[in-house]
């Protein structure tokens, strides 16, 4: 078969749909021995706990300025943070990025717009503590990498990678260079979250036994666009079979659970349907003719995973992006003492009046409710960003830099919530076999305990 994936003469929507298959491709061959080796050996001191250096002024370079990248712009400048280097393949993205620092009374900053790989010049600057990455999932590694082994921080969006050899590369040059790498991961920051977080710490649900966890979101139109992630997201459905996308659902529940904090994902199980929905989506929505109709869907609508931990709680884990539903993440934990389920939020407790009827969560928000969302949550709503919870993650991420604080989450946290992408894809392939999860702390997860989001 012909690889056509570098040939200019094809729409650029068209040939980096290609280039993305490709990479896709040569990526995921290395999964199928990748997750083997649950034991690697450190570069260097655990990042567990360290913490940034005390700095009232980050200084901020961006990666990746699109709808997404535009929009943590937005909420970092809203909170001061001092924006000195953009950079995107998209002129127009960096330059309107550009104008946005302006008008929040800044400098205008260094634009880096000459080709793909022009972001090594940003990393390689010398007065940047911390890179902000926004861009399709295959640039995530390399551009974490460039900006750690330049001296800086690491703030990644979601997934952190999307095979294994990648995440352990990310955890040992975090190890190596002694910079954070950070997630994104703006869910495990909503109301509601935290929240529940704070009545799991403090023993409301009693011993836990189970979670559910999902990212089942109605993304077609978006995946099927010539703009935007219509120009790389299919690609992936092209490619693999699994959950492409965990982390949204898995990291509160993780959280909830005390996962790299005395408990951790210890194996997993997964099968996905057939894939139909993005191909009747084609049909009904896409003129003959068109590249599209050259794409097979391999990847299977609703993919079900089960994962286990080493202490013997289970996480049922869904995705699905290919059909017409309703956003839900479920985000459900259970204990001995009671159950919460999310979307709508619901909580019931053993004894609770109204027999087996579920109750409200409103009379519990008093009490419980995070001290980031009782400090800056009515500034959080007006914001934007998914009800808020983004401006939360950014307001924590800069309070933590600023004081001089461990971050939230850190990169064993952004391996483990993103490993369940490409074990997925291998126990698919083998039949819903178990894959063992690799320990990306090396033990120190038995060591740790606690989390510090949302109290």
């Amino acid at each position: 078969m012909k690889d056509d994936s570098s040939d200019l003469s094809l729409p650029p929507s068209r040939r980096q749909f290609l280039q993305l298959g490709a990479m896709v491709t040569a990526a995921l061959k290395l999964d199928s021995y990748a997750f083997a080796d649950t034991t690697h050996p450190s570069p260097g001191q655990s990042m567990i706990g360290v913490p940034f250096q005390a700095t009232k002024d980050p200084r901020i370079g961006f990666i990746g300025v699109g709808g997404r990248g535009t929009g943590l712009l937005g909420w970092f400048l809203a909170q001061n943070a001092q924006v000195v280097a953009v950079c995107d393949v998209v002129p127009e993205h960096a330059e309107h990025a550009g104008q946005l620092v302006e008008k929040a009374g800044q400098k205008a900053p260094q634009l880096y717009t000459k080709g793909p790989h022009d972001y090594e010049q940003l990393t390689a600057r010398n007065d940047l503590d911390l890179v902000v990455i926004a861009t399709p999932w295959n640039w995530h590694t390399p551009m974490a990498l460039s900006a750690m082994e330049n001296g800086k921080h690491a703030a990644c969006e979601v997934p952190l990678a999307y095979t294994l050899e990648d995440l352990w590369k990310l955890v040992d040059t975090s190890e190596k260079t002694r910079r954070h790498c950070i997630m994104l991961e703006e869910c495990c920051y909503g109301y509601t979250e935290t929240l529940v977080l704070n009545m799991v710490r403090r023993g409301m649900f009693g011993a836990l036994i189970n979670g559910e966890a999902a990212y089942l979101h109605d993304l077609r139109e978006e995946m099927f666009s010539n703009k935007g992630e219509g120009l790389w997201r299919r690609a992936y459905h092209t490619q693999s079979d699994g959950n492409l996308y965990p982390t949204h659902g898995l990291g509160p529940v993780a959280n909830y659970m005390s996962i790299n904090r005395g408990d951790r994902f210890d194996y997993m199980v997964s099968m996905s349907s057939p894939p139909r929905g993005l191909a009747a989506y084609r049909e009904a929505h896409t003129p003959q003719g068109d590249p599209k109709w050259k794409e097979t869907y391999i990847n299977g609508d609703m993919n079900v995973s089960l994962i286990k931990t080493a202490s013997g709680l289970t996480i049922t884990l869904k995705h699905d992006v290919s059909n017409p539903r309703p956003y839900d993440r479920i985000n459900m934990i259970s204990g001995v003492k009671g159950v919460f389920v999310d979307y709508p939020p619901r909580i019931y407790f053993d004894g609770q009046p109204g027999k087996e009827a579920w109750g409200s969560l409103d009379e519990y928000k008093k009490e419980y409710e995070s001290p980031l969302w009782a400090e800056k949550g009515e500034m959080a709503r007006t914001s934007g960003g998914h009800g808020g919870m983004d401006f939360i993650m950014i307001y924590r991420l800069l309070q933590c830099f600023r004081e001089g604080l461990a971050p939230d989450m850190d990169v064993y946290d952004g391996a483990a919530w993103s490993a369940p992408g490409p074990l997925s894809k291998v126990s698919v392939a083998q039949g819903s076999a178990p894959v063992k999860f690799p320990d990306f702390t090396r033990g120190a997860w038995s060591k740790r305990s606690g989390c510090s989001i949302g109290m």
